[in-house]
């Protein structure tokens, strides 16, 4: 009779109160910071969002928790970009003269260059008017040789000064145009490269003809590069606010920040491009080795701070069709599922609209451990079979 009426009271009890009980039958109620679990097994499940996971177990995972606080967040546009030269860190090599071309040695892009090496050589021995080159190697020789035998005879008075002096100008200017030229006696006139860095954008190779004034290639110098944003037109209320960006490469899930790497705001465009529709603003950045110009980079421009926003690593949220969920620490051997709702992210953290709380614990290394641990009655093996 007792136990029927123990069922009936227990039957009529509220909801509140009756889980209130559940929850300190399977010793999972949170209240007692002494509680016992009594786990059978490691990664057993407490409930559809409850999920054990022993402290020692969660160590050796390497998983890693931290303490939710509202904090400064900055409002962040995504977009596209590319990494290019900085202004003055990129020279042109301009053909000096017309001719076929040579290179001294194998040169591809990205190959070290130093100023004054000589990277090829223009010949124009075999075109019609003969090889410019030859012809300033054979005038000044033979100014050179006038000028000596005219010094010598200025000496004895056999020749004039005026006469000397006509004879030294001519051979002063052949041997102007000759070093201009930069010929030698075997023809053909050598390239240098006028600056250290990185050969680049090559637009010819062994036998082309080449005019005077054409571009050869271009030497680029890593030392200083722009990171250029592409901004959507319905952006253009935000120019202004904008101070800094952090950057992600397509070959590579390494967030670089501009404010790491020396980077500052130069321009920001105040029109449309009439091609694009993008407005494109500028920072300049201290280049590293494998940052190369002319890759395209998903970019995160940073502007106005806001304060009281709660934000977390990308790394804390777990995303299961569209939706995403954190793990939320209850105590040392238990954790949660939690739905939360995001908003703008800056490239390494994702703003919380939704979910937690300040104060809250959740896991911000190692959360799909937690998941795969939810999965079954076990943890997951780690393994370094790759």
């Amino acid at each position: 009779m007792e136990k029927h009426t123990a069922m009936r009271k227990f039957m009529t009890m509220n909801a509140a109160a009756a889980i209130s009980i559940l929850l300190s039958i399977c010793g999972c109620g949170h209240s007692d910071a002494n509680h016992d679990h009594g786990h059978e097994a490691d990664g057993g499940q407490h409930g559809s969002d409850e999920i054990v996971f022993e402290a020692a177990k969660a160590a050796e995972a390497g998983i890693t928790c931290d303490t939710v606080r509202a904090g400064t967040f900055r409002d962040v546009i995504s977009t596209s970009g590319k990494i290019i030269p900085a202004t003055g860190n990129e020279t042109a090599v301009i053909a000096g003269r017309a001719g076929i071309v040579s290179f001294s040695s194998p040169v591809a892009e990205g190959s070290p260059v130093n100023s004054g090496d000589v990277i090829l050589t223009i010949s124009s021995g075999n075109l019609q008017d003969g090889d410019p080159a030859q012809k300033a190697y054979i005038a000044y020789q033979t100014a050179l040789k006038e000028y000596e035998r005219a010094a010598i005879l200025v000496k004895d008075k056999i020749v004039s000064q005026q006469e000397f002096e006509r004879v030294r100008s001519n051979y002063e200017t052949a041997k102007i145009a000759y070093e201009a030229i930069g010929g030698g006696e075997n023809g053909g006139t050598p390239v240098k490269s006028p600056a250290t860095g990185y050969a680049g954008k090559i637009a010819v190779k062994d036998g082309d003809y080449v005019a005077t004034g054409q571009t050869l290639m271009r030497i680029t110098n890593p030392d200083r590069m722009f990171l250029q944003a592409d901004l959507s037109g319905k952006y253009i209320d935000r120019l202004g606010r904008i101070a800094s960006a952090n950057f992600r490469l397509p070959f590579s899930d390494k967030i670089y920040r501009l404010e790491e790497l020396g980077g500052r705001l130069i321009a920001e465009g105040r029109a449309l491009d009439e091609t694009s529709a993008y407005i494109p603003v500028t920072f300049e950045f201290d280049g590293k080795g494998e940052i190369i110009p002319g890759t395209f980079a998903e970019i995160y421009l940073l502007s106005t701070a806001r304060d009281n926003v709660i934000s977390l690593p990308l790394t804390a949220l777990i995303e299961e069709q569209g939706e995403y969920y954190v793990f939320k620490k209850l105590d040392a051997d238990c954790y949660e599922k939690v739905h939360v709702g995001t908003g703008a992210s800056d490239g390494t953290r994702i703003e919380i609209t939704e979910g937690l709380e300040d104060g809250d614990v959740v896991v911000t290394e190692g959360a799909m451990r937690i998941k795969l641990a939810s999965a079954g009655n076990t943890i997951p093996g780690h393994t370094h079979n790759h």
